[in-house]
């Protein structure tokens, strides 16, 4: 089993910036990918960032990111970092890290999720 608990979510001005941590516990050594997802008040859950566990190959697969959110691991502390930056007011979400132990198919393991709220 595998434990993600999410951090750093909160209140932000639009133009600043948050970084979300995914920690991961447990047996962590089958995982193939982590991705972050985010979910906007009253739309379903959407896709927004991976990174292969074993390092690397980081995918944005929301076009409203690339430019502003990076993802990446902190390989000593089994931890995916999401640095947000140039926050706007649609990237209000519960955001929620997700991790697969599989190339493709469901993901296994899920955070509890974090609120982010960008307003002024």
């Amino acid at each position: 089993q595998v434990q993600l608990v999410e951090s750093g979510g909160g209140l932000v001005q639009p133009g600043g910036s948050l970084r979300l941590s995914c920690a991961a516990s447990g047996r962590t050594e089958g995982l193939y990918k982590v991705s972050w997802f985010r979910q906007p008040p009253g739309t379903n859950r959407q896709l927004v960032a991976s990174i292969l566990w074993s390092g690397g190959s980081a995918i944005y697969d929301d076009d409203s990111v690339k430019g502003r959110f990076t993802i990446s691991k902190d390989n000593a502390e089994n931890t995916v970092l999401l640095q947000m930056n140039n926050l706007k007011p649609d990237d209000t979400a519960v955001y929620t890290c997700a991790a697969r132990s599989t190339v493709t198919g469901k993901y296994n393991y899920w955070g509890q999720g974090t609120q982010v709220n960008v307003s002024s």
